[in-house]
């Protein structure tokens, strides 16, 4: 009735029903956001109440769901979903893409934005911090389910993982050290323009840049599961594809400031 680990990717299964690690590991990534947003939003000189930060969570997490799963659905498996339309709504069976999840947030928050009438950079300033340290969860989500592993290594860190051949990188956790580090890079700038306003928004910049780049070049030591793309005699990734608007756009963002402040 009650088992405790059934399986390594099922943390608790209760009466029939199965609580997966990834699922518990996105909550705790949901309540540090709910505790810390409240607290950051001081450097940025907002202060909402704790309830308005909920309400943008709680539409947040639809972001992120609906978001993710059309973002799998468009960018890696349009055929197989054209053909079988009903799968798109089955979540449980996995498929969530970063990037769609990102596009559903963005939206998000400039809904939340204009309710509010906080400007859209200011805000994203805030919520890349609590952000990264989600996403960090989520990719220590995928270690524990033993999924998305990287390359074969002769590194003495080399894992073996069920259905992969050799060692392979254990690329959920370089991930996992990407994710905090970009986590801790934000709220150090957060804190160090706290005074400047005319460098609000590039913190959120900065995540879109130092994530995009990270994961572009993570991309190569990762186990494809999909066709590469040629553009110009260059091999990329669907990862690397999609990572290319991301840093476009930070780098932008600190170019409009730029030319803003003359």
């Amino acid at each position: 009735m009650i088992a405790l680990f059934p399986s390594r990717p099922v943390a608790l299964e209760l009466f029939g029903l199965q609580i997966h690690w990834y699922g518990l590991l996105y909550l705790a990534g949901f309540l540090i956001a709910g505790w810390l947003l409240p607290r950051l939003q001081k450097y940025r000189n907002l202060h909402l109440p704790q309830d308005a930060w909920l309400t943008l969570l709680s539409w947040s997490v639809l972001g992120v769901v609906i978001g993710g799963r059309l973002g799998y659905v468009f960018f890696y498996e349009p055929q197989f979903f054209l053909a079988h339309p009903m799968q798109i709504v089955a979540v449980w069976q996995g498929g969530m893409a970063f990037h769609g999840g990102l596009i559903g947030v963005v939206l998000v928050l400039w809904l939340w934005s204009r309710t509010f009438k906080i400007p859209l950079l200011v805000l994203g300033d805030i919520v890349v911090v609590p952000v990264a340290i989600g996403l960090a969860l989520g990719r220590f989500g995928n270690f524990i389910n033993q999924e998305l592993y990287g390359t074969v290594t002769t590194l003495p860190w080399g894992m073996y993982f069920p259905g992969a051949e050799g060692l392979r990188h254990p690329i959920q956790l370089y991930a996992v050290g990407k994710d905090l580090f970009i986590a801790a890079v934000c709220f150090w700038h957060l804190r160090i323009t706290r005074e400047n306003i005319h460098r609000w928004g590039c913190t959120g910049a900065a995540f879109l840049i130092f994530y995009g780049v990270g994961r572009f070049l993570l991309e190569y030591i990762r186990d494809q599961q999909y066709p590469l793309t040629e553009i110009a005699g260059i091999t990329l990734t669907r990862g690397q594809l999609l990572c290319i608007p991301m840093i476009l756009v930070g780098l932008g963002i600190c170019i409009w400031n730029r030319l803003r402040r003359h």
